[in-house]
């Protein structure tokens, strides 16, 4: 019964996940959960996003100076955080998709993954400000 549950506890943080299209931390989706699923524990969230961000099923985001949020995209894109609200967006960009490869030829190292983050002002803070 412990593990059906589980599995049920872990689909639905992950249904809630799914609705977001920012990147939000454990306690953004532990408030979303707690309006439909209130017996549902932030360390359950907790260890189900972990769970989901291990298995590759969702993306594990980590910033300096902010706590991990998780990303509902799985695929490997980039991210822009903007300055004022502290919203993370994703960035999806073509033309530097060989930059391992370059970077590798240059410097002589082998690169494994990497993390690009765009650093800025977003469209509705921009709009905010006028």
């Amino acid at each position: 019964m412990t593990v059906k549950r589980n599995t049920v506890q872990r689909q639905i943080i992950l249904d809630i996940l799914k609705k977001f299209h920012i990147h939000p931390t454990v306690d953004e989706v532990y408030v979303e959960i707690q309006k439909a699923h209130p017996t549902i524990s932030k360390a359950t969230v907790y260890r189900n996003l972990r769970q989901l961000a291990e298995s590759g099923e969702i993306r594990q985001v980590s910033m300096s100076d902010d706590p991990e949020r998780y990303d509902r995209r799985a695929d490997h894109h980039y991210h822009f955080k903007c300055k004022i609200c502290g919203k993370i967006l994703d960035v999806d960009i073509d033309h530097i998709k060989g930059i391992n490869e370059v970077a590798q030829q240059k410097y002589g190292v082998k690169i494994d993954e990497h993390d690009v983050t765009f650093k800025g002002i977003c469209p509705e803070c921009i709009k905010n400000s006028k």
